[in-house]
């Protein structure tokens, strides 16, 4: 029988929708920063503090996210018999997967033939649904097991199967090592497969495995504990791996004349895939926060945690906003409809050397974030107070 343990924890909705916000500065800066497409942000050699900041931010929502998932799914588990939760979870990373080749692929690029389709953190989400619904079968303890053995070890494959841009289409890439990796389906389109599956899935594994954590007879003491440890012990399992410089990321950090360019280095981790060392700098602070916000009660806590409570709808709904908003800068600053396809690029209206400076891109952030927050409220409201069966996929 399904158990009624579970409760609603307000830090995991406040640093959900903390992400949310900051995953938004990303995509941003990916439509509008004039050197976005020619440039590489977190080149150390290279890059400015404001602009490596401004990306290297961004690398908390990806992982933070595909964990609280995991979390979360373990929570609506306890109100489901186990086939059930099990079933669920397979039917909602179907959707997952179609929502990101069609929909979010659609609103990036708004190009109707789709002929780039997209397969990002939304796909790699679907698949790792899929699997933790199948693994859902085992004990808690085995799915942690797994999310450890993936987490920690998944690096090992990098001595093997460097992960390397091109075009590749076997398994273990797929799986594994997928780095802006171009799987071709005819002469006219192609697959862009930037999220390797199973280190996705490891995180959502521990996601999961710890869900128990936050069970309501677990003591909050214990809870609070429990994350800070864990989240020390990442944060230094990063240092020390990154001071070794022998494991964990398929980059080496390396020293540079200058000693704040060394310090970028070190802290110049790989997300594609995500290597040991990027999940560990990256879920550590997010343990952290879980630890110290647990008791949070304010007016900023309660906006952000709008967010958060409907991530899918405002992750989905932010794409087009700015695309649309990315189609009215392109006619006023001049451009015609002979450049609304850029050869070198798959997303309309984005030519290679468009683009304004950070100050303007930050901008342009915030008010989009800014204006989702009212509709967001509202189909939170609306889920709360309507039962179809649909809404438990958004």
């Amino acid at each position: 029988m399904p158990s009624s343990t579970s409760y609603r924890i307000g830090s995991i909705d406040i640093l959900r929708g903390l992400v949310m916000i900051i995953m938004a500065l990303d995509h941003t800066r990916d439509f509008f920063h004039i050197a976005a497409m020619t440039g590489n942000p977190l080149d150390p050699a290279s890059t400015t503090w404001a602009l490596f900041f401004t990306r290297w931010i961004t690398h908390l929502c990806a992982p933070t996210f595909v964990f609280l998932s995991g979390l979360s799914a373990y929570l609506s588990s306890q109100k489901k018999t186990p086939a059930e939760a099990g079933l669920f979870l397979v039917k909602r990373g179907l959707w997952l997967i179609f929502v990101e080749v069609v929909i979010v692929s659609f609103g990036l690029t708004f190009d109707p033939t789709f002929s780039f389709i997209i397969w990002q953190v939304i796909w790699a989400i679907g698949c790792s649904m899929i699997l933790l619904g199948l693994a859902r079968q085992l004990s808690n303890k085995w799915i942690l097991v797994m999310g450890c053995i993936l987490f920690l070890g998944h690096d090992l494959l990098n001595y093997v199967h460097p992960p390397q841009p091109g075009t590749k289409v076997d398994l273990v890439t797929v799986l594994f090592t997928a780095f802006n990796n171009i799987i071709p389906l005819n002469s006219t389109h192609i697959i862009g497969d930037f999220y390797a599956i199973l280190p996705w899935t490891g995180i959502m594994f521990l996601g999961y495995g710890i869900g128990y954590w936050f069970n309501k007879e677990y003591s909050a003491q214990k809870r609070k504990r429990n994350l800070l440890v864990s989240g020390l012990l990442s944060i230094a399992l990063f240092i020390v791996l990154r001071f070794i410089n022998k494991y964990g990321d398929p980059s080496q950090r390396v020293t540079l004349p200058e000693t704040w360019r060394s310090f970028l280095s070190f802290m110049n981790v790989s997300k594609y895939p995500p290597s040991l060392l990027y999940s560990c700098a990256t879920l550590g602070p997010a343990l952290l926060f879980l630890a110290l916000s647990e008791s949070v009660k304010s007016k900023w806590s309660r906006v952000v945690s709008v967010y958060g409570k409907v991530p899918f709808f405002y992750y989905v709904l932010h794409f087009y906003i700015l695309h649309l908003l990315l189609v009215i800068a392109f006619f006023a600053t001049g451009h015609t409809t002979s450049q609304i396809r850029d050869p070198a690029l798959p997303f309309l209206f984005r030519p290679l050397t468009f683009g304004f400076r950070l100050p303007v891109v930050y901008l342009i952030w915030i008010t989009v974030v800014a204006s989702l927050y009212f509709p967001c409220r509202w189909f939170y409201t609306y889920k709360m107070n309507h039962g179809q069966w649909w809404l438990k996929y958004l």
